[in-house]
């Protein structure tokens, strides 16, 4: 069964989500999201930062999910296939002029052919929804370096046992950038990851 227009994150995930970006905005730098779909959150996030000069980048492929790699493999996430959750660019635009908020800049493109030119040379908060392991990992390698002291990565689906691959990206990425703490589902709220990046001591 197709998963396309069905709210992808919990009412109760999305509060955490807002709540974390608005005490994000005593941080210095700007707010990215990727994979924003329809732009549920992205509306959001653009309301917090609707009378503040931070800018808001969404990064998507349109172009709904990418293959499974063998990272993903679940018995209970094969309705999570390629090319599901497709959404388009020029709908999320029409979204935001509906609101009457400024646009954001996104980037159409596969997490894995973004650079860091694509980025902001500082971020306060990010979102990362990628579902699959290559792009949780792809998103969370390009944020990391741009992120600034005690900002905030929210990561959606970890510990998701559908999807599994998220959970692994998530693990490996706190291996290897170890200023990064982590909080998740207990405290949370159900599949969200939370990430603070540790200042650099003097």
């Amino acid at each position: 069964m197709s998963r396309n227009n069905l709210p992808q994150i919990s009412a109760h995930e999305k509060t955490v989500i807002l709540e974390q970006a608005r005490a994000s905005l005593d941080i210095a730098g700007d707010f990215v999201e990727f994979g924003c779909y329809t732009g549920d959150t992205s509306i959001e996030l653009g309301h917090i930062l609707r009378s503040t000069d931070r800018r808001l980048f969404l990064y998507d492929s349109f172009a709904g999910l990418p293959a499974k790699s063998t990272q993903d493999s679940s018995p209970i996430g094969d309705n999570f296939k390629s090319g599901e959750l497709i959404a388009t660019k020029s709908d999320l635009i029409i979204r935001f002029k509906k609101a009457g908020l400024r646009l954001p800049i996104i980037k159409k493109a596969w997490f894995s052919d973004l650079t860091s030119a694509d980025l902001p040379d500082q971020i306060a908060f990010a979102f990362l929804d990628g579902d699959f392991y290559e792009s949780i990992r792809d998103s969370l390698k390009l944020v990391a370096p741009s992120m600034s002291p005690n900002s905030t990565i929210i990561i959606h689906d970890y510990n998701n046992p559908a999807l599994p691959g998220v959970t692994k990206a998530v693990d490996e990425f706190l291996l290897s950038f170890q200023r990064f703490a982590i909080g998740h589902s207990s405290h949370y709220t159900e599949t969200l990851a939370l990430l603070t990046k540790i200042p650099s001591k003097k």
